[in-house]
């Protein structure tokens, strides 16, 4: 027997006290936001533990389902209690949900306004404050340059968007940007988002297509490192022929703390994030990191506060990734670093600004061994 689906908009038109929202996505995606109203019970639980959750349910109650795109829903039916009550799964899944409904034009002038006056105003200390702080230390914007913005579609690279248009406002700097957006092969409700999501920012974005995702679909070993690997190409080259001599990747403080630690329990080594990078296949171009100093929590506060649901990784194999990474490492990984450090930071708050810091005060003279432009160097050298 296969479970029926229903839309979004049916749901929606149902009684609200009439059916129970279960959300069966692991932690790493239900931290991005859940339906209002659901109640979360991830399908990597066990087979037991997962339906003695479910059996604690109201009976009279019609069960809907949902994941990320709606394709996980369907391994529930091959689960005992599929056959003892009414069950659903949501078509399209968190995805549709948060793509369906799309803006008046008024609400949409409305929301990039209130958008816009949040970074300006609530959260200018928090969100603004840090990233002109990170383009002046770190001499991230220069007279003339032409910035591609790359925007994937979640929290981070939209806000990134925001502010480098708050900053271009303030005009200290003359610059042009290119809001850039590649479609690997998303599914048709991410690329809505997207597209309705930049359109109620005000983001002219420019979207170019690649097949990344069919590419890697066959790739045992490390997709998520080839796939990020190939899609930064692929900015680089459509950056390139639009005249860009920059592109700005949304990466924030936490990836950046989270990265030092991730290389040294993981990879055996000490190296960070850097704000900005030569490139060394694209001759003339350069990476750079304007969100390197704000936090995460402050970016969801801003999200939240203007009640904004973003894309997560939309990836064409898997429905749990949430992020993927350069340096190799998947979302589990990450999601454990980042739970270690709220682990360590219960006994010692300033752990995170310190994990930072370590990268600003390296001591070359109590380092065993070292490496500079590819060699490897001794203590031993100058002992």
């Amino acid at each position: 027997m296969t479970m029926k689906e229903i839309s979004v908009e049916k749901l929606l038109k149902m009684p609200r006290e009439s059916y129970e929202l279960i959300d069966v996505r692991d932690e790493r995606l239900v931290q991005y936001g859940m339906i209002p109203g659901a109640v979360n019970i991830p399908l990597e639980e066990s087979d037991s533990d997962f339906g003695k959750k479910i059996s604690g349910l109201s009976k009279d109650k019609t069960l809907v389902f949902y994941c990320q795109i709606g394709r996980r829903t369907k391994e529930l039916e091959d689960l005992p209690f599929f056959s003892e009550r009414e069950c659903l799964s949501l078509e399209g899944g968190y995805a549709r949900y948060i793509s369906t409904g799309f803006l008046s034009e008024a609400d949409r002038v409305e929301k990039q306004r209130r958008a816009e006056e949040s970074i300006r105003t609530r959260f200018h200390t928090r969100l603004f404050s840090p990233f002109a702080k990170a383009c002046k230390t770190y001499e991230l914007i220069g007279e003339g340059d032409r910035i591609a913005v790359c925007i994937s579609g979640g929290k981070d690279s939209m806000l990134m968007a925001k502010l480098f248009q708050e900053i271009q406002r303030h005009r200290k700097v003359g610059f042009e940007l290119t809001f850039l957006v590649m479609d690997p092969g998303y599914n048709r409700e991410n690329r809505a988002l997207i597209e309705r999501n930049a359109e109620a920012l005000g983001l002219p974005i420019n979207v170019f297509e690649s097949d990344i995702f069919n590419a890697v679909d066959g790739i045992e070993k490390s997709p998520c490192y080839i796939c990020a690997r190939m899609r930064r190409g692929h900015l680089y080259s459509k950056a390139k022929e639009l005249g860009c001599n920059k592109i700005a990747l949304g990466h924030h403080y936490d990836d950046v703390i989270e990265t030092i630690l991730m290389g040294m329990l993981h990879g055996g080594q000490i190296q960070t994030m850097m704000p900005k990078l030569r490139s060394t296949n694209f001759e003339g171009m350069e990476l750079i990191r304007p969100m390197y100093l704000i936090r995460e929590k402050d970016i969801c506060a801003w999200r939240d506060f203007n009640e904004l649901h973003f894309l997560q990784c939309a990836c064409h194999f898997t429905d749990t990734c949430t992020t993927c990474h350069t340096d190799g490492t998947t979302s589990s990984k990450r999601l454990d670093i980042k739970n270690l450090i709220a682990e360590l930071k219960k006994d010692n708050p300033n752990i995170e600004a310190n994990i930072f810091r370590s990268m600003e005060n390296v001591n070359l003279d109590t380092v065993i061994e070292y490496k500079k432009d590819g060699i490897r160097h001794s203590f031993l050298e100058d002992y």
